[in-house]
């Protein structure tokens, strides 16, 4: 009786709460509190109404998950369907096989030249991915279509490109899980939660960014976010980094002021106000990603799951955030009429969701194998050649002072490639020495 009383609490929290969210919200969007997309900080107000659609999934889960820990309800709970869904959610089965996470799912050692040929066949499909991805999404962000009829229109709804990449690469990883042999998956749904959210904020930002800063002093200022990814790493996986880890990241950062310094915003009706919008939006960038990867690098290590099961876990509340907001701010509907407006919207959207999803599937293994700092240095090569495309195709001007920015954020890449080989064998010789002693 106990167990059914407690079901029953749950599932009023869950509608009640998700009802009073929903309420809330909609007085606030009848309001036109946050309606006014007019001004220069305009993303705020759209950030606003993406947060509180993330809530009315958040807040109530939340809750429950107190609740459920207050009353001991995983230990009294039986085979009821809540029940499983419960378990699945906040429990998983860390309790159940945590001593075999760090036996059964090792890979087996490999070689220097399988780690070689590995990490280039992971460098060579993230570059195709991401080159084109990035490409285009520079067009979809600030080109303008044009219709049979004559009609001009520009895509603004940062959400739904979000939306749609992250239904398509669920779908792609969940098609893989489905097919292929997948250890048993031990982590708690919930887990997930976190850098879900962190990875739709991140990519949110990342678009929005491009409607006040250009694409290469975006992609310039990616290459920064080694410090921050390091910086997580201590906070999250208390990580260690080496001397020249610090410096390489440095001047890294130093390439990438002079680059932005030097080139300037040749964004169309740039203003200070419009540069401060899109540097808020780069830091925020910088900062989600790089808790998102540091995050995933942490769920690897503790438990053990492959790089697509984490894939479709992240994508699964990416999705059912992404898309309840959406519902609520009636995102759908002007996205779909924007498409059947401009039909060559719907292939772009389309292979700009294909190119992210395989991305993501190379992402999710390079951090799985390399760790993130090995991503992240990829991703900063990555952007070097996206900055060049982009020069390319869109005529953005890069002068003495950029190239020079350019050429110290490369430096900075060799510089740890290299200090770091030297100190792995450095180490390896001074063990060596100590065996001999022994």
């Amino acid at each position: 009786m106990a167990k059914n009383s407690a079901e029953v609490i749950i599932s009023i929290i869950l509608v009640a709460v998700t009802g009073l969210l929903l309420v809330v919200n909609r007085c606030i969007s009848l309001s036109q509190v946050l309606n006014n997309n007019d001004s220069e900080y305009s993303w705020v107000n759209f950030a606003l109404q993406n947060i509180l659609g993330y809530s009315t999934v958040f807040i109530p889960g939340y809750i429950v998950y107190k609740y459920i820990h207050k009353i001991n309800y995983l230990d009294k709970a039986g085979n009821t369907c809540l029940a499983v869904v419960i378990r699945k959610c906040f429990e998983g089965e860390e309790l159940i096989e945590r001593s075999n996470v760090s036996c059964s799912n090792q890979p087996q050692p490999r070689t220097l030249l399988q780690d070689a040929l590995l990490l280039l066949f992971y460098f060579v499909c993230l570059q195709i991915s991401f080159l084109t991805w990035g490409v285009l999404q520079e067009k979809v962000m600030t080109q303008e279509y044009t219709n049979s009829s004559g009609e001009i229109g520009h895509f603004t709804d940062s959400q739904f490109l979000v939306f749609v990449n992250r239904i398509l690469a669920f779908c792609l990883s969940g098609i893989v899980v489905m097919c292929t042999r997948q250890p048993r998956h031990k982590a708690p749904l919930c887990k997930y939660v976190f850098c879900s959210l962190s990875n739709i904020l991140s990519s949110w930002c990342q678009y929005e960014a491009l409607k006040y800063v250009s694409f290469p002093h975006q992609v310039l200022a990616k290459a920064a976010k080694t410090i921050p990814v390091m910086i997580m790493g201590k906070l999250i996986s208390k990580t260690k980094y080496d001397y020249y880890e610090y410096i390489g990241a440095i001047i890294l950062s130093v390439g990438m002021l002079f680059f932005m310094l030097d080139t300037g915003n040749d964004r169309k009706g740039s203003t200070t106000v419009t540069t401060v919008s899109g540097v808020i939006l780069l830091c925020s960038y910088i900062a989600f990603d790089s808790f998102t990867s540091n995050w995933q690098g942490s769920l690897f290590k503790q438990y053990g799951m492959k790089p697509v099961q984490m894939m479709c876990g992240v994508n699964l509340f990416s999705c059912i955030f992404t898309a309840i907001s959406l519902i609520q701010q009636g995102g759908f509907i002007k996205s779909l009429s924007f498409m059947v407006n401009f039909p060559t919207f719907i292939f772009d959207c389309l292979l700009i969701s294909l190119c992210s999803a395989a991305g993501q599937l190379f992402i999710y293994k390079t951090i799985a194998s390399f760790g993130p700092l090995v991503f992240v240095i990829i991703t900063t090569i990555r952007q070097g050649f996206s900055v060049l495309l982009s020069c390319i195709i869109y005529n953005h001007q890069v002068h003495t002072w950029g190239i020079l920015g350019v050429l110290l954020v490369f430096f900075s890449i060799f510089l740890r490639i290299y200090c770091g080989y030297r100190l792995k064998v450095k180490r390896k010789r001074a063990q060596n020495v100590s065996d001999l002693k022994i």
